[in-house]
């Protein structure tokens, strides 16, 4: 069935992605995989953790610790899948030898027992197809990729959830992380989870969406282990290895978002709450302190300290502080430092055929705001009609001038907008030739050979055709000016016999040409041709 709705999908499609979206999607593409090797570094730390304490209690630690290098073995083997379906998506549109792939190992397990596979690394900004909507769709639909990965997120998240022992706060988490909910789409009909991440996209998406999906696998990995070191105590201070994490969501945040982290202490004590202090700070001695004092967080209901940072101008930030707790060497502090990046929100708006709308016209624009579904964005022009076809938008422009497109949308209640201004056009009107010349010098048996007048329609990256509906061919001769009437575009026989008269040096002129758009209407009056006889 999914199948089948997916090639009723792909005959309706009919948009032609711009260039700067695409690359929109390279730049989100490489954010996410710089967060999801941000995750594999901070998991790592808490492995570590669970091996200092197996020296300390290894009979207590041990069911917790294994429970852990199996969640990290799935981990490791869902973002193995993951990896594999970007590399044989971008196979499939650029070829085997494809620039963007190159050869790599993967480690899936922990420790002596860990395995090592071969994949391939993708790189998104070498991608040559990025906008092939066909083959993803082929492979994730219709062969049925998808729905195999759904079955496999379904599963990890519910042996997440197995071992979160109720604690509800880390399965709403591991819900959010990992759902793969169906979709409600604008006409309020259920959208499988399948074709919502992967039917009438643009390839480069689609690899965007599997980076995103790796992230989010890594980001529940997280949330389970830190939950099985809580279990274990390990979060006391007599363990040996400590370290203050920060843990983001998302290190890219749009303009009117808002930029969150989770501050913790890698090992820390469950019967006390760390004073966490962000500003600057400096060492001293063997310890740090604050240089201005700084900023006290609070811990909300479920025991979390949150950083929230509005994200007000555009460019890169730094947030750092220290974590200060008891430890049975007194009061300690634990520096921590993350970075964070607010750009526009990225609302792109292009016509389709070039930079502006032409009058009479059916003008193709797309719209995309990275991360924004392009059903729940709002679109208006100030000058005509701007209406929605397939997955863009149709531009027609009531006069001559300039017009603005304005795009809105509302996501999680915050308010993204953009716009473009356009100029606004006539059509321009078709050249008249003969033999693909507009006049000059020409030899009488070459003119004799052409069969009319043609009107072209030249460098116009529309698809328009005007054709020719009459024109007069006259000859000035001594016995004075001659002249031949003729309908549609060919050279009637009197025509012909009026152009033979003419001898060497004398002009052929072609006027009165008129022609019409082909379906009908928009007539216009063309240029005269002038030809001398050689």
């Amino acid at each position: 069935m999914i199948g089948m709705m997916y090639l009723v999908l792909t005959a309706m499609l009919a948009l032609n992605v711009s260039k700067s979206v695409l690359d929109a999607f390279v730049l989100i593409d490489d954010g996410l995989m710089r967060t999801t090797l941000n995750f594999v570094a901070k998991n790592q730390a808490a492995y570590d953790i669970f091996d200092a304490q197996m020296e300390n209690a290894g009979a207590r630690v041990g069911p917790y610790r294994d429970a852990a290098h199996e969640v990290k073995r799935r981990a490791d083997q869902l973002t193995f899948d993951l990896q594999e379906l970007k590399a044989q998506i971008v196979m499939a549109v650029d070829g085997v030898n494809a620039a963007a792939v190159t050869p790599m190992d993967w480690m899936i397990g922990y420790g002596p027992t860990a395995e090592r596979k071969q994949t391939n690394n993708v790189e998104s900004h070498q991608i040559q197809g990025k906008d092939n909507k066909d083959r993803p769709a082929e492979i994730m639909i219709v062969r049925g990729e998808g729905a195999i990965l759904k079955n496999k997120m379904d599963e990890f998240r519910e042996y997440l959830i197995g071992l979160a022992n109720g604690d509800e706060a880390i399965i709403h988490t591991l819900e959010e992380l990992l759902n793969t909910n169906a979709s409600v789409a604008p006409t309020g009909e259920t959208e499988p989870w399948e074709l919502h991440n992967f039917a009438q996209l643009p390839m480069v998406a689609v690899i965007t969406n599997l980076t995103l999906m790796q992230s989010s696998v890594r980001n529940a990995e997280a949330e389970i282990v830190q939950h099985l070191l809580y279990q274990i105590g390990a979060t006391d201070t007599r363990v040996n290895k400590m370290e203050a994490v920060v843990l983001t969501r998302s290190n890219y945040v749009m303009r009117g978002g808002q930029f969150e982290a989770r501050v913790l202490l890698a090992a820390y004590d469950s019967l006390q709450k760390p004073e966490i202090l962000v500003g600057r700070y400096r060492r001293v001695d063997d310890d740090y302190e604050m240089v201005d004092g700084g900023q006290v967080l609070q811990y909300d209901e479920r025991g979390r300290a949150m950083i929230i940072r509005p994200g007000t101008a555009v460019g890169n930030f730094t947030v750092e502080g220290l974590l200060r707790m008891q430890t049975a060497d007194g009061l300690r502090s634990f520096p921590f430092s993350t970075e964070y990046q607010v750009g526009e929100s990225s609302t792109v708006i292009s016509a389709d055929a070039m930079n502006v709308l032409y009058i009479g016209l059916d003008n193709p624009i797309s719209i995309a705001m990275p991360g924004v579904p392009t059903e729940q964005i709002q679109v208006s022009i100030n000058n005509g009609t701007i209406t929605r076809s397939g997955g863009g938008w149709i531009a027609r422009p009531a006069s001559a001038g300039n017009a603005r497109i304005t795009a809105r949308a509302t996501v999680d209640g915050r308010q993204f907008d953009g716009n473009a201004d356009f100029r606004i056009m006539m059509v321009p009107s078709p050249v008249a030739k003969v033999g693909g010349r507009t006049g000059g010098v020409i030899e009488k048996n070459t003119l004799m050979s052409q069969q009319g007048v043609i009107a072209d329609m030249e460098n116009f990256l529309f698809n328009l055709r005007y054709s020719v509906t009459q024109f007069n061919v006259e000859l000035s001769t001594p016995q004075g000016d001659m002249s031949e009437a003729g309908t549609g575009p060919g050279f009637n026989q009197r025509q012909r016999d009026l152009m033979n008269r003419a001898n060497r040096g004398q002009r052929v002129f072609i006027t009165n040409i008129r022609a019409s758009r082909v379906g009908g209407g928009d007539a216009r009056q063309l240029n005269d041709i002038v030809f001398t006889i050689q």
